[in-house]
């Protein structure tokens, strides 16, 4: 079953399409990264999810109802980049508030802030918390009830390695348990190896929909190849393998994705003269450029 389906949804401010045909659907237990310059309709997309502002046609459903009612509200957790709360409240107030608005045991507010790394803090006032662990108690709030599809916004601002490294397990444990969860991230080598598929939207059409291999084979972007010649063999290693030089050993090649093995066969029958390579694909920067270029941005 799909937790989210948009299915050629269009919105319209003022003669202007925000919104274009926005067709793709989120299944439980998958990770979803929307991706989108500022102006290409995330947000905008995002509260047509939530239910914040109406859609002027096409289809939202999630989890089989109606954007904003209460079934899907029950549902839902919402993430914003910039959270807010009250600076006098205790970070274990501030939890049990949104516990008993959700008619939750308020018991759970300390279990909650311990999953996100803030037990420490919890009897501590929300204005003496730096802005990575306001994050964090934005993140205890979207996880009451066990939501079945979270719309994170920007969600790892703030927080410093560690904790988004901490934050992106909390996501692997949700997805496990058959959590949908849309993401909305600029810090795409932070996605790129922590979602199921990546979903690019420029000037509010869907440009993109695979994943991070669909989308490299459908991109076609050259490969970079590092080669380390063994000491005394990077000016023959360059030569037969027609590369450049960097750092004295280094001997660099570019192909094209369907050059690649046949460059490996080559730099294999030069393997007594060769030291270590390092095969580097294009980059989630490099595929979102050329998708992004190719529709005008």
């Amino acid at each position: 079953m799909d937790n989210l389906i948009l299915d050629k949804v269009c919105k319209r401010f003022d003669g202007f399409e925000a919104l274009k045909d926005v067709s793709f659907t989120v299944g439980a237990g998958q990770k979803i990264a929307l991706l989108g310059h500022n102006g290409a309709g995330k947000t905008t997309l995002m509260k047509a999810i939530l239910g914040l502002q109406p859609h002027d046609s096409g289809r939202i459903k999630v989890m089989g109802a109606a954007p904003g009612s209460r079934a899907a509200r029950m549902q839902v957790a919402y993430l914003p980049e910039n959270v807010a709360f009250h600076s006098a409240l205790t970070g274990r107030e501030q939890i049990r508030l949104y516990l008993r608005l959700r008619r939750q045991p308020v018991k759970l507010a300390d279990e909650l802030l311990d999953r996100v790394g803030l037990a420490h803090a919890a009897g501590r006032r929300i204005g003496t918390y730096s802005k990575g662990m306001r994050q964090k108690v934005g993140l205890a709030q979207a996880l009451i009830g066990r939501p079945k599809l979270m719309i994170l916004d920007e969600p790892t601002s703030g927080l410093d390695p560690v904790s988004r490294r901490e934050f992106y397990a909390i996501l692997d444990e949700l997805a496990a348990q058959g959590t949908a969860i849309l993401l909305s991230s600029h810090a795409l080598t932070e996605v790129e190896a922590r979602t199921d598929r990546i979903v690019i939207l420029s000037r509010g059409r869907v440009v993109a929909d695979d994943t991070l291999a669909g989308l490299r084979e459908q991109a076609g972007l050259p490969t970079h190849i590092q080669i380390a010649a063994r000491p005394g063999a990077a000016d023959e290693v360059a030569q037969a393998l027609r590369g450049g030089r960097s750092n004295g050993v280094i001997v660099d090649l570019t192909c094209s994705p369907e050059d690649k093995l046949a460059r490996l066969r080559e730099i294999t029958a030069l393997r007594a003269k060769v030291r270590d390579l390092d095969v580097v694909p294009p980059s989630l920067d490099d595929i979102y450029d050329h998708f992004s270029r190719r529709a005008g941005k």
